[in-house]
């Protein structure tokens, strides 16, 4: 851990043992979202099953990771370097448990319906859409392993890129059904994914901004791309 000295080894390995957790949630979370999307593909109910199934696993270690922060602040009375790691913790799992929530309705979506390059419109855009939040994902958890926050504003424009990508898709739906009633149904599911998929970009930005506050101290939501590369930079 890049903080201030401890005066004990067991509160370093607290705070170790709570990042690898965070982690591990991070890499069920997603999975859910490979396994949810294929589902959809496949019309496979019993690969939808198991994101519902991950999602359990997802729950319990939110609950297990919260508690620990709660006995570390504590017992420990961390200082201003260790309080801003175990106040992104409490943030990244509530999110990381929100992308777990999103695959779940994608994998509900693919309970009832199958989803393809051929018959279903926007489906094509729904795979790289759905690839760039994986990777949005997996960027912004590789930041917080790392303890670094150079990629955070990467994170931040591939998130403008995918509520473009939402953008366009919900309009190429629109037109679908508008010229060809018949498609209405597989749109609206479309939209639907869509729309999941979109959020779970959502999440995976601020777990990223909450790595610049843990790094830099300092709060970048609700602030401009250059403001983020500003305070990462600095």
């Amino acid at each position: 851990m890049q903080t201030a000295a401890h005066t004990s080894r067991d509160f370093e390995a607290e705070l170790e043992h709570i990042r690898t957790q965070v982690l591990e949630m991070g890499g069920i979370a997603e999975y859910q979202i490979r396994y949810a999307v294929e589902a959809l593909r496949r019309g496979d109910a019993a690969l939808a099953k198991r994101v519902a199934d991950e999602e359990l696993k997802v729950n319990q270690l939110e609950r297990r990771i919260d508690e620990a922060c709660t006995h570390v602040i504590a017992r420990r009375s961390p200082a201003a370097g260790d309080l801003r790691f175990l106040t992104m913790v409490y943030k990244t799992i509530t999110d990381l448990e929100r992308v777990g929530d999103e695959a779940k309705k994608i994998a509900l979506v693919a309970r009832g319906v199958r989803l393809n390059e051929r018959t279903s419109p926007g489906f094509p855009e729904i795979r790289v859409v759905a690839a760039m939040v994986i990777d949005m994902l997996r960027r912004a958890l590789d930041s917080l392993a790392r303890l670094e926050a150079q990629s955070a504003p990467d994170v931040v424009r591939q998130d403008e890129e995918v509520d473009e990508s939402f953008r366009a898709l919900l309009r190429e739906a629109l037109t679908y059904m508008i010229e060809d009633p018949r498609t209405i149904s597989r749109s609206i599911d479309v939209i639907f994914v869509a729309k999941a998929l979109e959020r779970i970009g959502d999440h995976a930005k601020n777990i990223s901004e909450y790595v610049i506050y843990m790094i830099h101290g300092k709060d970048v939501r609700h602030v401009t791309l250059q403001e983020i590369e500003a305070a990462v930079k600095s």
